[in-house]
């Protein structure tokens, strides 16, 4: 553990499909909680159902305000291990939270890229909507155009489709 903690969200790796519960048993514990959720349509062989799944398979956002949250959250059945990059518990800066929560406001249907996996495009800006003045990176995939949201701190991307007449 860091020796210099700093207050803010945090990762946790939950027990497979476990997100839900883990976020409900942490949100009983009194911890801010944020389970980004994206809606999509699931096939069966009989029907079509829109359902709600997590955005980042076994990743729940906990907001940590001292050391002692992170060992009680730790103790919450479901939680696995905090994630960390290079020995370093990851903080992910509320501005990466907050373009999480309007992505998904805006979009539905989304899917996560490793950034490495990215075939990087052009820059360019975002002229209308939640995501106004918003620098973004276009890629193309089936010939759509879609928008890339990076999440540094996670080494994501957020990947959804937007009109080209929405950018300059």
């Amino acid at each position: 553990m860091q020796m210099n903690f700093i207050k803010g969200w945090y990762v946790i790796y939950t027990k497979s499909r476990y997100e839900k519960k883990t976020a409900q048993i942490l949100t009983e514990q009194n911890f801010k909680v944020y389970l980004p959720l994206n809606k999509i349509i699931s096939q069966w062989s009989d029907r079509k159902k829109k359902v709600e799944k997590p955005l980042f398979s076994s990743y729940v956002f906990i907001y940590l305000e001292t050391i002692k949250d992170y060992l009680r959250a730790l103790a919450i059945d479901g939680v696995v291990i905090f994630i960390k990059f290079g020995g370093r518990l990851v903080r992910v800066p509320d501005e990466e939270i907050n373009r999480v929560k309007i992505f998904l406001n805006q979009f539905s249907e989304i899917e996560i890229r490793n950034i490495q996996d990215l075939n990087i495009g052009e820059k360019r800006k975002i002229t209308s909507g939640p995501f106004e003045n918003y620098e973004c990176e276009i890629i193309k995939i089936d010939n759509k155009q879609k928008i890339c949201v990076r999440i540094d701190s996670l080494q994501q991307s957020l990947v959804a489709e937007i009109h080209s007449y929405h950018l300059i």
